[in-house]
C-alpha cells in the first residue's frame, strides 16, 4: 500500500504519495497550491528563469490521480495559479487539458491568497467549503476539524527533504501539489502552534512515509 489512510472526525481519508488527498467515501480528491504558471509569472517580473514545463508536469499527475481514485468531484485547495494574470494566460493545450479533466465531475476553486480561482474555467467558486463534518480552506484557522494548504510542508527522511502531510487529530496542512513550489520546514514557528504535540508528517514520493512531525 502506497498512500496512507487515516481518520479525522470519523472520516477515512487517503494521503496520496502525490501530494493529494482521497476521500473514498465521497469520492472526493483534494489538491492544494497548484500554483499555474509559475514559470511565466517569475519571467514577467524578471525573476529567476525556470523551464515552462510544470503546468504540463503538474496536470500530469493530476491526470494520474483522477484516473487512479476515478473521483467524481475534485477540490482545489486555493492558490491554484501562481497570479491572476497566469490564469489569464493558461497555454491553449494545457487549459484544454484542464478543461477535459473537469468535464462530468463537480470541481470546486477555493480562493487563495495569490489568486481567486479561475473565473472563466467553470467550475464553483467558494471562499471555504463545508462538507460533512470537514471544513476546506486554503489556510488554517482555530476553528476545525478542517482541511487546508497554504504553508508547503515539507520535512527531511535520512537528510533527503519531501514534501509532507502535516497531521493531528484536529486538521490536515496538504503540501503543494504544483511542481515549482517551494516549501516550509514543519519545524518552522509558523506551523508548530498549529499541529498537537502527537502530530505526524505524511512524506509523499514513491510512498507515503508517516514520521512523527520534526519540531524544534
Amino acid at each position: 500500500m502506497t498512500h496512507h489512510a487515516f481518520q479525522l472526525a470519523d472520516t477515512t481519508l487517503h494521503a496520496l504519495p502525490s501530494g493529494a488527498l482521497y476521500w473514498p467515501d465521497a469520492g472526493l480528491l483534494t489538491v492544494s497550491d497548484l500554483h499555474f504558471g509559475k514559470s511565466d509569472r517569475l519571467a514577467r517580473r524578471g525573476g529567476t528563469l525556470l523551464p515552462p514545463y510544470e503546468t504540463q508536469a503538474t496536470l500530469t499527475r493530476l491526470d494520474a490521480d483522477i484516473e487512479a481514485t476515478q473521483a467524481r468531484s475534485v477540490l482545489c485547495l486555493g492558490d491554484s495559479f501562481d497570479d491572476t494574470t497566469a490564469a489569464d494566460t493558461l497555454d491553449p493545450t494545457n487549459k484544454l487539458w484542464l478543461t477535459r479533466l473537469m468535464a462530468g465531475r463537480d470541481w470546486t476553486w477555493i480562493s487563495g491568497n495569490h489568486d481567486p480561482g479561475p473565473l472563466d474555467l467553470g467550475g464553483s467558486h467558494r471562499a471555504e467549503l463545508r462538507l460533512g463534518a470537514l471544513t476546506f480552506r486554503h489556510i488554517a484557522t482555530p476553528e476545525t476539524p478542517e482541511i487546508s494548504g497554504h504553508y508547503h510542508p515539507k520535512a527531511r527522511l535520512a537528510g533527503q527533504s519531501r514534501r509532507c502531510f502535516l497531521i493531528d487529530g484536529a486538521r490536515v496542512i496538504m503540501p503543494a501539489y504544483g511542481t515549482y513550489t517551494g516549501g516550509l520546514w514543519s519545524d518552522d514557528p509558523a506551523l508548530a502552534p498549529l499541529m498537537g504535540q502527537r502530530s505526524i508528517a505524511v512524506l509523499t514520493g514513491t510512498r507515503c512515509t508517516p514520521i512523527p512531525m520534526p519540531r524544534s
